[in-house]
C-alpha cells in the first residue's frame, strides 16, 4: 500500500491552513502543530479557534472549522528545548515529507523549525514557509487587510469618488495559500528526480504583486498618472459597457468584451437605439461610457434578472446575476461538489467545494472529519512515535505538550 504523504505544519489563521486544506483533498495526512495552554491560562493555539459561532467547545468556533476539516492536531511547546527535540523525533519517526509554517521568519531559529535544523534529521524534507515579505523582512507581520492596503488592492477597489475598500474575501491569504500548495507539489515532483528536499519561502506581498499584472505594467506604457488604474466601481476599466445593471428583481453583470459582442447586443429588440456610428468601437464607447451605462440601466430595469439573462444568452453574451452567498450555495454545479463535515452535536454541514474534484474526496463521499480540537490527537500521534502513556502525561504536566 502506498504511503500517505505526511504534512507537519505549525499553522494558524488562514493562509497556511488553506494550503494544507488543499493537501487534505488529495488524501495527504495533515498534522497541525499548535502551542499548548500557557501556565497563566488564556486561549491557546490558533486564534481562529475562538472566532465565530460557539459550537459547544471553548476551542471550536465556526470560523476555524472550514480550513481545518480532515486534519489532526497536536500541541508542542516549541519555546522549550524539550519541545524542539520532540518535533525532531516526530519528523524522524513518522518520516515526515513536508514541514510548513506561517510564523514570523525571525522565529524560525528561535523555535528550532528552520530548514537547516530540520533537514539534519530528514535530508529529504520539503520545507515551506509563508510570511508577509519573505526572510529578508523577518519581523514583518502578514495580515491580509493590511497587505491589501500595502499592495494597492484597497486603492483599486471601490467607487471612483468613494473611499478605498478591501476585497470582500481575504484574497491575499488565499493566493499565498494556493502558491504554497503549488510550490510544495512541484517540489515533490522534483524530489522524484533529485531525491533531495527543498527550502521554499512564499511572500504574501510578492504573491499579491504578481496579480497586479494588469495594473503594474501601466507604469511603463501610459504618459500621464491620471491614465493609471484607480477605483472604478463595478465598471470594467478597459471594456465598455461591462458593468452592473438593475433589473426588476435584482442586479446583473453584463460582460461585453469586444466590438462584435456590442454589435450583437445592440441588435436585440428594444436595444437597437443604443447603437450609433460613434459607438461601433470600444474607443468610441469609452468617450460616452456614462451615457451608455445610464441608457442600458433604464432598459434592463424593464426585465427580471432571468428574462434579461435569457435574452443575452440567446446570442451567446456573458451575463450573470449578482448573487448573494446564500444563492451561490444553492447553485446546482456548486451544491453537488460541496464538502461536508459532522459537527460535535451530530449535525452535518456543507462548507465549500474543492478547487477541483479529487479521487480521495469521491472515496470519502465528500465528507471529512470535523476540524480537530486543540491537541485532540496528542495521545495517538505521540503513541505512534513510541512514547508511552506515562511519558505523554509527564509531557503534559511539564507543559511540553
Amino acid at each position: 500500500m502506498k504511503k500517505r504523504k505526511i504534512i507537519l505544519c505549525l499553522e494558524q489563521a488562514l493562509a497556511l491552513p488553506f494550503a494544507t486544506q488543499r493537501m487534505v483533498h488529495l488524501g495527504w495526512r495533515v498534522i497541525r502543530i499548535e502551542s499548548p495552554a500557557e501556565e497563566n491560562g488564556g486561549n491557546a493555539g490558533d486564534p481562529n479557534r475562538y472566532i465565530g459561532a460557539d459550537l459547544g467547545y471553548h476551542d471550536l468556533h465556526s470560523y476555524y472549522i472550514a480550513p481545518n476539516i480532515g486534519k489532526e492536531a497536536i500541541t508542542i511547546n516549541l519555546k522549550k528545548k524539550e519541545g524542539q527535540d520532540l518535533l525532531l523525533k516526530i519528523i524522524r519517526e513518522l518520516k515526515v515529507d513536508v514541514f510548513m509554517c506561517n510564523t514570523l521568519p525571525k522565529r524560525y531559529k528561535q523555535l528550532g523549525i528552520d530548514y537547516d535544523t530540520l533537514k539534519k534529521v530528514n535530508p529529504e524534507i520539503i520545507w515551506c514557509a509563508i510570511s508577509a515579505m519573505g526572510p529578508k523582512y523577518p519581523e514583518a507581520a502578514g495580515y491580509d487587510p493590511a497587505l491589501q492596503a500595502l499592495m494597492g488592492y484597497t486603492y483599486l477597489t471601490g467607487e471612483p469618488n468613494g473611499k478605498p475598500v478591501p476585497c470582500g474575501i481575504p484574497i491575499i491569504d488565499l493566493k499565498a495559500g494556493d502558491e504554497a500548495f503549488t510550490q510544495v507539489a512541484l517540489a515533490m515532483l522534483e524530489k522524484q528526480n533529485t531525491g533531495t528536499g527543498k527550502e521554499i519561502h512564499v511572500s504574501m506581498a510578492q504573491c499579491a504583486a504578481s496579480w497586479l499584472i494588469t495594473a503594474l505594467p501601466q507604469l511603463e506604457f501610459v504618459e500621464n498618472d491620471n491614465e493609471l488604474f484607480t477605483r472604478s466601481g463595478n465598471e470594467h476599466r478597459s471594456f465598455i459597457p461591462c458593468n452592473v445593471y438593475p433589473t426588476k428583481d435584482g442586479m446583473v453583470y453584463l460582460a461585453i468584451g469586444n466590438d462584435s459582442q456590442w454589435s450583437k447586443f445592440t441588435s436585440l429588440k428594444g436595444f437597437e437605439k443604443l447603437s450609433s456610428p460613434n459607438r461601433i468601437t470600444n474607443e468610441g464607447r469609452m468617450k460616452e461610457k456614462d451615457t451608455i451605462y445610464s441608457e442600458i440601466g433604464k432598459l434592463t430595469a424593464n426585465y427580471t434578472t432571468k428574462e434579461f439573462a435569457d435574452l443575452c444568452k440567446s446570442i451567446n453574451l456573458s451575463v450573470a446575476p449578482v448573487n448573494t452567498i446564500k444563492k451561490v450555495a444553492s447553485l446546482d454545479f456548486i451544491k453537488s461538489e460541496m464538502i461536508n463535515t459532522n459537527l460535535p452535536d451530530g449535525k452535518t454541514v456543507s462548507l465549500f467545494p474543492s478547487a477541483s474534484p479529487t479521487e480521495y474526496l469521491a472515496d470519502k463521499n465528500y465528507t471529512l472529519s470535523c476540524a480537530p480540537r486543540l491537541g485532540e490527537q496528542n495521545n495517538s500521534v505521540y503513541a505512534e512515535i513510541g512514547i508511552s502513556d506515562l511519558e505523554i502525561n509527564k509531557l503534559k504536566t511539564e507543559n511540553i505538550i
